[in-house]
């Protein structure tokens, strides 16, 4: 069976989008993602983030307050037992043109590279239209989150090779 993966947006699909977070006690999971990711990794998919934290090039952010938060959404994940396979982060901004910033596919293929997954048998969920883009170009099925308990029943009919491509 090919390796795939489950590629998930942070901010706004696995914790609440609070726009260029900072401080890491503001972290707080996505209501449904802790069940969707144990559900996914019980189907077979790693789990990967590739999010976008422009905050970074525009000075919003610091790249040590980047690596608090990711620490933080890691701890609270590991307290619920979800444990990421990796996490991928594009800190340039929107007119830097830089191949990983999605909606180009850059983190994607990254990841799929070092982790040798099979994109065409992987998934992404994000809850924005550069997400769904991003995980097309890469060639993984792609879905943009409403809710999880919607995005979630798309990745088991994906893991039994129902529906069509995209969510």
């Amino acid at each position: 069976m090919a390796r795939r993966a489950l590629f998930l947006d942070r901010d706004g699909t696995v914790i609440v989008d609070t726009g260029y977070p900072r401080d890491p006690r503001s972290v707080q999971l996505l209501d449904g993602a802790i069940a969707a990711m144990k559900e996914a990794r019980d189907l077979g998919y790693a789990l990967i983030v590739v999010s976008n934290q422009s905050g970074v090039a525009r000075g919003i952010i610091t790249p040590e307050q980047l690596a608090s938060v990711h620490s933080r959404m890691v701890d609270l994940l590991a307290a619920e037992g979800v444990v990421l396979d990796g996490a991928y982060y594009c800190t340039h901004g929107p007119d830097d043109g830089c191949i990983c910033r999605k909606p180009r596919p850059g983190l994607i293929v990254d990841a799929a590279r070092e982790h040798q997954f099979d994109l065409a048998a992987s998934l992404l969920v994000g809850d924005k239209a550069s997400d769904v883009a991003a995980g097309e170009a890469a060639g993984c099925a792609s879905f943009q989150l409403g809710t999880w308990v919607e995005a979630l029943a798309w990745v088991r009919a994906r893991s039994r090779g129902i529906g069509g491509r995209n969510g």
